[in-house]
């Protein structure tokens, strides 16, 4: 809302608002109206995709069907008005993991490593799943993301064993350079030792 000249007021609605997408759902599906359907998150490329958490604490109702509807139509129904814009609705998980993986779709998700305290989710996929997972110019991970509120960071299972095999190389490397430096402390002691040695019986021949 804007004040416009001579005290008139303007109303702006932007479909690009998150705001608006929800009121679109709340208009084409009864049960996000009637609150038995909560929206927990929304994240949007305007006009291109978006992707859609929604959550019921009734376990007989099913949050995701409901809002696709029958054949798909209250869904169309919104994509309509949004001029085309691809929607994804998932389901929302107070678990994290299952959540990410579910964000991720329509990609499969073979694993998921979760670091709670810096909000960051290693996610391993597929070979074949790793092109879909990231999107077109990475849209699907940065709406999952956005949807999620956790960093993600995604790597196919080849990439994933490259990246252990790596680590496990310089594990051995760090381990056979401590056991050269044991080594040479060991040396050097024994050096000591002779050297007190031979110190010793020195004097005792000068005495």
């Amino acid at each position: 809302v804007e004040k416009g000249a001579k005290g008139s007021t303007q109303i702006i609605v932007s479909r690009a608002n998150n705001d608006f997408l929800r009121k679109l759902f709340e208009l084409e599906i009864p049960e996000i109206y009637e609150g038995l359907i909560e929206i927990k998150s929304i994240s949007r490329d305007p006009g291109k995709r978006c992707k859609v958490a929604v959550y019921s604490p009734n376990e007989n109702i099913d949050p995701v069907g409901s809002c696709v509807g029958q054949k798909g139509i209250r869904i169309q129904n919104i994509i309509n008005e949004l001029s085309g814009e691809k929607i994804d609705v998932i389901e929302w998980n107070e678990d994290p993991s299952t959540y990410i993986a579910e964000a991720l779709l329509p990609a499969k998700v073979m694993a998921i490593d979760i670091k709670d305290e810096e909000r960051f989710a290693q996610v391993i996929v597929p070979d074949d799943q790793l092109s879909l997972a990231i999107g077109k110019a990475g849209q699907n991970a940065r709406l999952a993301a956005k949807l999620t509120n956790w960093k993600i960071d995604i790597k196919s299972e080849s990439q994933f064993r490259e990246m252990i095999q790596e680590l496990q190389a310089n594990g051995e490397e760090k381990e056979e350079t401590a056991d050269a430096e044991n080594v040479d402390e060991t040396n050097v002691e024994e050096a000591n030792e002779v050297e007190n040695v031979e110190t010793s019986e020195e004097n005792k021949d000068e005495e």
